[in-house]
């Protein structure tokens, strides 16, 4: 099962630059028109502002970006570079740009753009859409922190801990991973930290 990667939550980051207000926004989207709609909702929203520059990436569908007034090559397709760099799709992003009065050039623009789409990417956090492997791991205090650490060696998340007399933890493992994690914490541990499956699931988990 390939693996891709999504934004977790909308989210808002705002900079200023040389007087300038840049204020990105970014959404987990599935469908163009879904994209399209949170590109009008910000144009309505931030109407007064200079520019409303945009882009969005749907997996396996439509890749599009707009300038919205900057020089030619200074706004949409950097915002849309920082997605296609963190391997991040079903994405949408705005930066609004309230005109300070500076110009800042073509280099100066880039860089304002790509900070604001990066940051808003940064608040929103991603998520690895794939089959996982639910796993129940009990294990001692002292253990603990090793396992811990195995997990995410395996590429895995850990949803829950219940602290006890012992630790129990709740991890989410690639499936292709699964057989293979369990193994090594049996033979790591002497026997001792036995993994269980607890169901498997295909969807978006959070990454550390």
């Amino acid at each position: 099962m390939t693996e891709y990667l999504v934004p977790t939550r909308s989210s808002e980051a705002e900079f200023t630059e040389k007087r300038s207000t840049f204020i990105g926004h970014v959404w987990p989207v599935e469908t163009e028109e879904e994209a399209r709609t949170r590109i009008e909702e910000m144009k309505k929203k931030y109407h007064d502002a200079r520019h409303n520059c945009w882009c969005y990436l749907i997996k396996d569908g439509p890749v599009r970006y707009s300038d919205d007034g900057e020089p030619q090559g200074t706004a949409g397709q950097p915002m849309l570079g920082v997605f296609q760099k963190e391997g991040v799709t079903n994405v949408c992003c705005v930066v609004t740009r309230y005109f300070g009065g500076v110009l800042l050039g073509a280099g100066g623009l880039v860089r304002a753009y790509t900070r604001s789409a990066k940051d808003a990417l940064d608040a929103a956090g991603v998520s690895a859409v794939r089959r996982w492997v639910s796993m129940e791991v009990p294990c001692t205090y002292g253990q603990y922190e090793e396992v811990r650490r195995e997990v995410s060696r395996f590429g895995g998340v850990a949803e829950n801990v219940d602290y006890g007399a012992d630790v129990l933890l709740s991890v989410l493992i690639p499936e292709e991973e699964a057989e293979r994690f369990a193994a090594h914490l049996l033979d790591t541990s002497a026997g001792t930290i036995e993994a269980l499956e607890a169901g498997e699931s295909f969807r978006a988990v959070p990454l550390e």
